[in-house]
């Protein structure tokens, strides 16, 4: 039996068995088995891809990466276009992509890598299409735009997430708060610092005898389910933002995009029209999370053209010097920073300070 015959027969058994409390260790136990043979796909997928694939040899550029993932013709080379600049090849009929085309998007001093990838499949978790590579360029990107076609069916949105939810990408998620930590010896301590109501002791030490784990701590500090823990134990599952960008809405009437703003992390736009592409760009700006900082050298005023872009949770004096350059912060003495993240302007500070968005920085180096 193949592993993806072996997955479709515990997805089958799963999709038979009740969810309650009494079945709850089984389907964890099958959580876990589906998980394990999920990895070996993607690990046996990899090792025999053999060569270079064309078009996903695309180097990771700029200050931030955007992969566009859809269903085949829902507008993802007209936005590409419409954004960056960049022809993506546009007909009316499916499948027009069948490679990544980069392009870059240029707001507020940053320079953002937009990648129009192949329209994805169902199935494409399982090898179906040019599926794997899809998922797997979009696993090292920093935010995930679903680009839906808002006249079709929005059970496409369930089946997007469905394939990257099964090749390990977490959408709009947080890490579970879980301490992990394998031993050597001394069995398996579970403790709880939360009400952890969804996730019992056996059904934990049934998921852990299935990964060959006899000795470990294991802290939950949240009400964590079973697929929480596998993740954790997985160790490769991607947290990544995402929004759903509703296209084509000129093809719909105002009741049906009123239903459609029920929809969480959505923007509704007309990729063609150019509608509501302003919105789109804000939006992407604020789930990448970005600042920008100034730089002063000595005696000069700002340089208020080329601000350096750091990511908000690593956004330190110390990733400041690294954006600039690696030996940097070998060299480095103090800062004088002004701006919203200090008191007094300038003030003076040292490599673990906090910056905040549009502060500006002057770098004292030894001498």
């Amino acid at each position: 039996m193949t592993t993806a015959q072996k997955i479709a027969e515990i997805e089958t058994e799963m999709m038979r068995t009740q969810k309650n409390k009494a079945t709850s260790y089984h389907l964890g136990l099958l959580k876990a088995k589906l998980a394990k043979l999920k990895r070996e796909m993607i690990d046996s997928s990899s090792k025999k891809g053999g060569g270079t694939q064309e078009g996903f040899e695309v180097s990771k550029s700029g200050d931030s990466r955007i992969g566009m993932i859809g269903f085949p013709s829902v507008g993802k080379s007209t936005l590409l276009t419409k954004l960056t600049g960049v022809f993506s090849k546009i007909a009316a009929y499916e499948f027009t992509t069948l490679t990544c085309i980069p392009g870059v998007l240029q707001h507020k001093g940053a320079k953002i890598q937009l990648l129009d990838l192949p329209g994805i499949i169902e199935g494409a978790k399982d090898g179906k299409g040019r599926g794997k590579q899809v998922i797997a360029v979009a696993r090292t990107c920093n935010l995930i735009l679903i680009v839906l076609d808002a006249t079709r069916p929005m059970v496409h949105k369930k089946i997007i997430e469905r394939e990257l939810e099964g090749f390990g990408i977490r959408l709009n998620k947080q890490p579970p708060q879980i301490e992990f930590k394998k031993r050597d010896k001394g069995g398996i301590t579970i403790s709880r610092t939360h009400d952890a109501s969804r996730l019992d002791d056996e059904t934990i030490k049934a998921i852990l005898r299935e990964y060959k784990i006899n000795n470990c701590d294991i802290n939950l500090k949240c009400d964590a389910t079973d697929e929480d823990l596998i993740d954790i134990i997985e160790g490769n599952r991607k947290y990544i933002p995402c929004l759903y960008v509703m296209n084509k809405i000129d093809d719909i009437t105002l009741e049906e995009l009123n239903v459609l703003d029920k929809i969480p992390h959505y923007v509704p736009i007309s990729a063609y029209l150019e509608w509501n592409l302003d919105e789109l760009v804000e939006r992407i700006w604020d789930y990448l999370d970005l600042i920008r900082i100034y730089t002063k050298p000595k005696g000069l005023e700002p340089d208020y053209n080329a601000p350096v872009i750091l990511q908000r949770k690593f956004s330190t004096i110390t990733d400041f010097c690294n954006k600039l350059h690696k030996n940097m912060i070998k060299d480095f003495r103090y800062a004088l920073v002004w701006g919203a993240s200090v008191k007094y302007n300038p003030q003076k500070v040292g490599k673990d300070h906090q910056l905040l968005d549009e502060d500006v920085v002057q770098i004292v180096k030894k001498i």
